[in-house]
């Protein structure tokens, strides 16, 4: 699996105020742990910030890169932030995101071919679709959009845009999570090339017990051709399910990494 590491997130109350701060210590402490738990990116997001965001996120990103050696998912609403943000990343960055709207999709594909980045693609125009066909219709779009714009199968990270189960009323649309299960079986049965991945922690929204409804969709989406998610690499709990799931899905050769873990004492049972 790769995971992209959601920690450092301005929106985050424990967050925000070390991003207003710029404190080099708090920010790079949680770099180094999520590195060392497992994360492949780490999410970069300063846009809680109404003055200052294009500055800010370049300095994340300089300050995460200094002490680990991930590339960074940028992380922000604005394409202008993610452009500065790509000149001073090292490495290839992963752009998030992009969605078919008129001014993403004419500022930001053409950004992500020139600099071969890779990108979180939401399956959403102006809206998100709110059944099982709509979502797979605008996915197959995006696709289409991106690959005809210079984006290869192999640089796209498609997200369902999974929505919290516990919010649907039962009367419209299909239900979130099966829009986002089926979503992903027809992406992956499109390409295996493409990257299947997921805001994690929106499914459980509004629910008790968050965390058991995450470990339990990762399950599911993994089932369902998931191979990347933005989540928390510090829950233990999650990242050691994410490890069975691999298993018991071949994805992890001679269960290598899972005994790994076992003997790194990393497993929570």
């Amino acid at each position: 699996m790769i995971v992209i590491g959601e920690r450092i997130n301005s929106t985050r109350k424990a967050v925000k105020p070390a991003v207003v701060d710029r404190d080099t210590a708090f920010i790079q402490d949680e770099a180094r742990k999520q590195a060392e738990a497992g994360a492949s990116y780490i999410d970069v997001n300063a846009g809680a910030l109404v003055e200052g965001e294009v500055e800010t996120l370049c300095w994340l990103v300089e300050t995460v890169q200094a002490v680990v050696d991930l590339p960074c998912a940028l992380d922000s609403p604005r394409p202008a932030a993610i452009e500065a943000a790509i000149q001073v990343h090292r490495g290839t960055p992963l752009i998030n995101s992009i969605n078919l709207e008129k001014d993403r999709v004419e500022q930001l594909i053409p950004l992500a071919a020139q600099h071969k980045a890779k990108v979180i693609a939401l399956a959403m125009d102006e809206r998100i679709p709110e059944t099982i066909q709509g979502r797979i219709d605008c996915a197959m779009k995006l696709i289409d959009t991106l690959n005809a714009g210079g984006v290869p199968d192999e640089d796209i990270f498609l997200d369902p845009c999974i929505l919290g189960v516990g919010t649907w009323d039962g009367m419209t649309g299909d239900h979130p999570g099966v829009i986002a299960i089926e979503t992903m079986k027809a992406v992956r049965a499109r390409s295996e090339a493409i990257h299947i991945c997921s805001g994690l922690s929106n499914v459980s929204f509004g629910l008790p017990a968050r965390k058991l409804v995450n470990r339990a969709a990762m399950v599911l989406f993994m089932a369902a051709g998931m191979d990347s998610a933005i989540c928390d690499p510090l829950d233990d709990a999650l990242m050691s399910i994410m490890l069975a799931a691999e298993t018991v899905l071949n994805r992890d050769e001679f269960c290598a990494n899972y005994i790994a873990a076992s003997r790194a004492e990393r497993l929570v049972v």
